[in-house]
């Protein structure tokens, strides 16, 4: 199974500090991320919202078209109707273990113990509650991959994931992170804010570009999933500031 663009930029850009504390000012804490037994229950419900479509085996049934006509699709989505190739997915799979990996460090190192907890759980629900809901879109929404428009149509009909396009959970998660670090870093006044959020949502169009380039999904696929895991990236976070 494969693993889990532009204009959004502008979103995240808004959310930024107007100014920031006078060089040699460093900021005062900022209040910590509580840690309950509730949380874990959110990350292992959303962990089973998440599994639940594939042991249900859905999507059911084969495509409605294979190959399928691309005078059909968007105007946005045509030039993205091509074969598969690796090597960009390998890279968009490489790229998103990188923006966790920076989400991770950037959020998380160097804080106490109490704080660390906190932003970890905080980050877990982020990314469960994102993959668990852009699972059950595809699955609702039943969208075609471009692969079902080219010739390799009837070997890819068979796969249940063929019709998973809609949205991008590859750039789902990655403006899942892109955004929770963003508002938890303003939260708490974390170091390097900006620089580090910037890194993030760069990283971010750089997987959502790189979905397209592999021909997983179209253009309209990581809009709505960006604009989906920035969504959940932001309301799990403000969310979990307000309970006790």
């Amino acid at each position: 199974m494969r693993p889990p663009r532009r204009g959004l930029l502008a979103f995240p850009l808004l959310l930024l500090p107007a100014q920031t504390p006078a060089q040699g000012t460093p900021a005062a804490p900022g209040p910590r991320y509580s840690v309950s037994w509730w949380d874990a229950a959110a990350v292992g419900t959303a962990g089973a919202l998440y599994l639940l479509p594939g042991a249900l085996g859905l999507p059911k049934g084969a495509p409605s078209c294979a190959p399928c006509d691309p005078a059909t699709l968007p105007a946005i989505d045509r030039g993205s109707v091509h074969a598969v190739r690796s090597g960009p997915e390998f890279a968009s799979n490489l790229v998103l273990v990188a923006v966790a990996g920076w989400t991770a460090f950037a959020g998380l190192a160097g804080l106490p113990a109490e704080e660390w907890r906190g932003n970890v759980v905080t980050y877990a629900e982020a990314a469960s509650w994102t993959a668990a809901s852009t699972v059950w879109v595809q699955a609702l929404v039943r969208r075609k991959r471009p692969v079902l428009y080219t010739s390799g149509a009837a070997e890819a009909a068979s796969d249940p994931e063929s019709q998973q396009s809609f949205p991008s959970t590859h750039a789902a998660l990655a403006f899942a992170a892109a955004t929770s670090y963003l508002v938890i870093a303003r939260r708490e006044h974390l170091p390097h804010a900006g620089r580090n959020a910037a890194l993030l949502y760069a990283g971010g169009v750089l997987v959502s570009v790189l979905r397209v380039a592999a021909a997983e999904h179209f253009p309209t696929d990581v809009m709505a999933g960006a604009a989906l895991g920035s969504g959940v990236g932001w309301l799990v976070p403000t969310l979990h500031a307000t309970l006790p």
